[in-house]
């Protein structure tokens, strides 16, 4: 990867890797933009969905918002739907989980058309695979690790942790295999994947910064 062309870094992690501490400390020491939950809102605006009900969305294996409305009758509330019910009940009838996943890629394509980036998650190493300067990073670690970091980092008993972590690996792996084709687990999708494991966020940016040089 050439750090004097525009490029894009896309950083897939597991939930409790550090992952996004690393994009942003990553974009620091290269002087770029890190893109995250920007991302979220913007799909928030472009939709007038609430983020919890955005990554409720996401995370099925088909077109939830859709089925659910059908399955019942009458349309359902905003509020039992998790949406803020501000937001009418006949604009959530259009809106799929194929319109969140359209949407998220057009606005990273935008994104890395405005100049270099570091970008976390949003399917970010399959949008952007066939980029002329792209360095795709997956960060990992075991369960155990993850759950602790999590234990520490929300405030979360550890029972919970372990659920959360089990639902979002779980979603986030439905989400990537219907839009891509592919496991987020395949090693085969990254030019780099890096065990969090007995290192500091920092220390893995270093690590990423190296592979960029060689």
């Amino acid at each position: 990867m050439n750090l004097k062309e525009p490029f894009v870094i896309t950083i897939s992690r597991e939930i409790g890797s550090g992952g996004h501490t690393v994009g942003q400390i990553l974009a620091e020491k290269l002087n770029t933009r890190f893109c995250d939950k920007d991302l979220i809102r913007s799909l928030e605006k472009k939709f007038n969905l609430s983020v919890s009900a955005i990554e409720k969305l996401k995370g099925e294996k088909k077109n939830w918002l859709t089925d659910f409305i059908n399955f019942l009758k009458p349309v359902p509330s905003a509020k039992a739907l998790g949406v803020d019910p501000k937001f009418t009940q006949e604009f959530l009838i259009d809106v799929t989980s194929d319109d969140i996943y359209k949407a998220e890629t057009e606005i990273l394509q935008a994104v890395a058309n405005e100049g270099s980036c570091i970008i976390a998650g949003r399917s970010g190493f399959h949008v952007f695979r066939n980029h002329p300067n792209h360095l795709s990073v997956f960060i990992t670690a075991s369960e155990a690790y993850r759950v602790s970091r999590v234990v520490r980092k929300q405030g979360l008993s550890e029972e919970s942790a372990k659920v959360l972590v089990k639902d979002i690996d779980q979603a986030r792996e439905n989400y990537i295999k219907r839009y891509t084709g592919v496991s987020r687990y395949d090693v085969r999708n990254y030019d780099l994947t890096i065990n969090a494991e007995g290192y500091t966020e920092e220390q893995i940016a270093d690590i990423i910064l190296a592979a960029i040089d060689k």
